[in-house]
Formats: C-alpha cells, structure tokens, sequence
C-alpha cells in the first residue's frame, strides 16, 4: 500500500500571510471527522457543527511531505481565526474529500 493517493492543493490565505496545502482525508481521519460532527443521546442523534470549518482544516492542512500542522488541541485557536480564510480552506477540503452538505445529513439519518 505504498501509493500515494493523497491529493493536495494549495490555497491562497492572505489573512495568514500566504499559502496553506490542504490535502484530503486518510480513512481513519474521515471517520474521526464523521464522528465529531455527530452527537448521539439515546434514540436522538443530532449535529454538532460546532467548530466544523476548524475541524476540518486541522485535519487538512499539511506540510510539504503531508504532515499535518495541527492537531485536535488546535481547534480551538483555528476557529478563532478569520471566518473568510476558515470558509476558503473549508471549502477546498470539503471538495477534495467529497464531504458534501449532502453528506452530512445522511450520516445523521443513518445513525
């Protein structure tokens, strides 16, 4: 399993002074991903959209030899960045891994 089938892209964030790689998700990552925005309490299974641009660009934003920058511990800090810049890095994120709105409602239902 040596491929290397993580792609990338570069994004302009001049609210943070240049360019991040965002790249897309591992399996595992996806799942933790899926995971955090889904909260469950007996019978009742709700979103927890709290913080999910943050989250996702956490997991997304890699170096150049596609290590991440940061962690879950980072969350916080990143969602206390620029709205824009969060939205842009979100929405490349969101279409390299193929997360749509879509997604993320039926991940509700199936819960």
């Amino acid at each position: 399993m040596q491929a290397d089938d993580l792609a990338h892209e570069n994004v302009d964030v001049p609210e943070w002074g240049g360019t991040v790689r965002v790249r897309t998700l591992t399996g595992s990552e996806r799942d933790a991903f899926e995971q955090s925005v889904i909260t469950r309490r007996g019978k009742q299974v709700d979103m927890n959209l709290e913080n999910l641009r943050a989250k996702l660009a956490a997991l997304t934003i890699v170096d150049e030899d596609g290590e991440r920058l940061f962690s879950e511990a980072d969350v916080q800090a990143l969602a206390q960045k620029s709205a824009a810049a969060l939205s842009r890095v979100f929405t490349v994120a969101q279409r390299l891994n193929g997360l749509t709105n879509e997604d993320v409602e039926e991940l509700a239902e199936n819960f």
